[in-house]
C-alpha cells in the first residue's frame, strides 16, 4: 500500500430526509450513495467506503452490492466497507464478494473487518452474542488465510475444516487489502499486528490525540514480531459547509437526531448544543469551513502518524443535497490544503 496521505469519505447509508422533511425509501438513499461516490472519484477522492447495518435507519444492509454497482460508474476512486461485520457473516463469502468487487472496478476494492457497534446482525443470521469475542478471532484467522493463499488447509472450531480448498474468483492482481477495524481496545490493536493488517481507528468521540497510546501499542506490537509497520487509519465524523456558524447550523440538527435516536437505545442523554459544540472545539467532529476542518485533519495526521484519514460524512436524516456539497469541499478545497499542511505535494 502506498505510504502517501489518503484522504477518503465514509457513509453508513442514512435514511435522509426529502425536499418535504420525510423519510426517503431505503432504495432512493441507496442510488443517492451511488451519486455520492461518483461524485467523490470526479474530484479525485482517495477512498469510499460504506457501511453494514440491518435495521431501519440506515439503508445499506450489503455494502459488497453497492460497492458493485459504484465500481462500474468509476474509475480511480478506491471502494470498501466501513465495516463489514465479519463476526455475523461467513468469511469465504465475504472474500468472494470483495474479489467480485476487486474485478468489476479493476483492482480498487478494500475490506475494513470488525464485529460492528450494533449487533442486531447477530440474531438475524442466527449468531449467539455470548460467542462475540471467538466468533470474531476465528472468523478473522480464516480471513487472512484467504487473503494470503490460493489453496487453503484451516481448521477451527465453529465450522467444518477446510482442506486443499480453492475459493473463487480469485483476487486478479495482488491482494485484497484488508484493514482490521479497531474501536479503542488494546486486545484490538495487538490482534491486527499479529494479523500482520493494516488498523483503521474509529474515533468518534473525544480528543483523538488520546489514540496515542494504541499507535505506539500497535507499532511496538510489529517491532516485537519483527515485521513492517501496517498503515494507520483514523475514521471520524464530520461536515463542511461554507463557514464554520453554517457548517453548525446545517449539521446540529440532524446529527442530534441521529445520536438521541441511539443514545435512547443505548441510555445515554439527549445531547445538548454545548456538547455538540465541546465536541466540535476539541473533540473528534471535523466540522466547519474548508480551512477549519483541514487544519482538524491535518493535526490528527500529524499527532497519530496516519496514512489514511476517513471522514464520516453522513448523519442521520441529513439531507442528500447537503452530502454531495461537503462531498465538492472536501475533494475541491480540503484535500490540496491538508496535503499543503502536512508537507505533500497535492496528488
Amino acid at each position: 500500500m502506498t505510504t502517501q496521505l489518503q484522504l477518503g469519505l465514509d457513509t453508513f447509508g442514512d435514511v435522509t430526509a426529502g425536499r418535504d422533511g420525510s423519510s426517503l425509501p431505503h432504495a432512493q438513499v441507496i442510488r443517492d450513495l451511488v451519486d455520492q461516490a461518483v461524485l467523490a472519484d470526479e474530484l479525485g477522492i482517495d477512498f469510499f467506503g460504506i457501511g453494514e447495518h440491518h435495521r431501519a435507519d440506515f439503508a445499506v444492509s450489503s455494502p459488497e452490492t453497492v460497492l458493485a454497482g459504484i465500481a462500474t460508474r468509476t474509475s480511480r476512486i478506491r471502494l470498501g466497507s466501513a465495516v463489514t461485520v465479519l463476526s455475523s457473516d461467513d468469511p469465504i463469502r465475504v472474500f468472494q464478494r470483495f474479489s467480485t468487487v476487486d474485478a468489476l472496478s479493476n483492482g480498487r476494492a478494500e475490506v475494513i473487518l470488525g464485529r460492528g457497534s450494533f449487533t442486531e446482525s447477530f440474531p438475524l443470521f442466527g449468531f449467539d452474542l455470548r460467542q462475540y469475542e471467538v466468533l470474531f478471532e476465528e472468523k478473522l484467522d480464516l480471513f487472512a488465510e484467504l487473503i494470503r493463499k490460493k489453496s487453503i488447509t484451516w481448521q477451527g472450531t465453529l465450522r467444518p475444516a477446510l482442506r486443499d480448498q480453492q475459493v473463487f474468483p480469485p483476487i486478479e492482481n495482488g491482494g485484497l487489502t484488508t484493514w482490521i477495524g479497531v474501536g479503542g481496545s488494546p486486545e484490538s490493536v495487538v490482534r491486527a499486528a499479529r494479523y500482520g493488517l493494516p488498523m483503521m481507528l474509529a474515533i468518534i468521540g473525544g480528543p483523538p490525540q488520546r489514540f496515542r497510546p494504541y499507535v505506539d501499542l500497535y507499532r511496538d506490537a510489529f517491532q516485537r514480531l519483527g515485521s513492517e509497520v501496517q498503515p494507520i487509519g483514523v475514521h471520524s465524523p464530520g461536515y463542511v459547509a461554507a463557514s464554520d456558524a453554517e457548517a453548525a447550523e446545517e449539521f446540529f440538527p440532524a446529527y442530534k437526531a441521529m445520536r438521541d435516536r441511539i443514545g435512547a437505545e443505548r441510555g445515554w442523554g439527549p445531547l445538548t448544543r454545548e456538547e455538540f459544540e465541546r465536541e466540535v472545539e476539541g473533540g473528534s467532529l471535523y466540522l466547519g469551513s474548508p480551512e477549519t476542518v483541514a487544519r482538524k485533519i491535518a493535526a490528527t495526521v500529524k499527532d497519530l502518524g496516519l496514512s489514511r484519514f476517513q471522514l464520516k460524512i453522513s448523519a442521520g436524516p441529513l439531507a442528500h443535497d447537503r452530502m454531495m456539497r461537503c462531498i465538492e469541499l472536501y475533494g475541491r478545497e480540503i484535500m490540496p490544503l491538508v496535503r499543503e499542511m502536512v508537507g505533500e505535494a497535492a496528488a
